[in-house]
């Protein structure tokens, strides 16, 4: 007889990057695969794997920069198929570009990403990445040197390779976020992106055109000049993971750094940033 799951649903404020904190924490304990939604994630464990503790051994769950509240449910044996099928649905940005999963139809848009989400993030729901493609499609890439910081399933890098951009390199610390990128750019014939694991200290003396950054703030703040160090001359820093009130503090640390301020995006309180240098 097959065992049946425990569902957990987490309520997350703010999101980013309490999302992937936690789904590295929960996957490190046994919890096996993990639905992004508006509100924070759903995760799923095999009720013979839990244990009535395991829970206090997720450190994020204590942290006071974030508001994490849960509860849980016994379900049947789950058909993951069916999950993705029934929470994952495609999105549509400025009817230019699509964001799907293979069970989806295939929409009649310029743009079309086919993504496995998996346990990454950056689907294209949450509003920082709906802003970020904004920005893509909104700008010139073609022959452009592009870095993506904080790639998650890739969506970003991915879309600046299909409007021309040459070379594009992603990167993310987390590995299921590398693993899922890599398999992204294959499913989406986008050889030519190069994908690596790790932080901001993987960049050396490599220059980008455009850099985008859709993280949180403290990390875009620590890592600024490292970016800034990296960036040509006239190029482009395109920075998300934060409020409408965080625009001064991120203002601020960039011009200090000679960037200029261009415009921004907003959705959902959240906006979106791009600097020039």
């Amino acid at each position: 007889m097959a065992s049946n799951y425990l569902e957990f649903q987490f309520k997350i404020n703010p999101p980013v990057p309490a999302s992937e904190i936690l789904v590295a924490e929960l996957g490190a304990l046994g919890f096996e695969s993990f639905v992004e939604n508006e509100d924070g994630i759903t995760a799923y464990i095999l009720k013979d794997e839990f244990q009535d503790d395991m829970l206090a051994e997720v450190q994020i769950l204590d942290s006071d920069e974030f508001e994490i509240s849960y509860s849980s449910s016994e379900i049947q044996q789950v058909n993951w198929n069916e999950e993705w099928e029934k929470n994952f649905q495609p999105i549509v940005v400025d009817d230019i570009c699509s964001v799907r999963a293979p069970f989806h139809p295939k929409p009649e848009t310029e743009f079309d990403i086919v993504i496995e989400p998996k346990m990454s993030f950056g689907t294209g729901h949450h509003a920082t990445t709906h802003m970020m493609i904004q920005f893509i499609l909104k700008n010139d890439w073609k022959g452009r040197s592009v870095l993506d910081m904080g790639c998650g399933t890739g969506v970003l890098a991915i879309l600046s390779a299909q409007k021309g951009a040459a070379p594009v390199e992603a990167i993310d610390i987390d590995n299921w976020c590398y693993l899922n990128t890599l398999e992204n750019i294959e499913r989406n014939n986008v050889p030519d992106i190069t994908v690596k694991e790790g932080g901001a200290e993987l960049l050396g003396e490599k220059k980008y055109d455009a850099i985008i950054a859709n993280i949180n703030r403290n990390i875009l703040l620590n890592d600024m000049q490292k970016y800034v160090s990296v960036l040509q001359p006239g190029g482009d820093l395109y920075l998300s993971g934060f409020y409408k009130e965080d625009i001064p503090i991120i203002q601020e640390a960039c011009e200090k750094l000679g960037l200029k301020f261009q415009e921004n995006l907003e959705k959902d309180q959240w906006v979106a940033v791009k600097f020039s240098l």
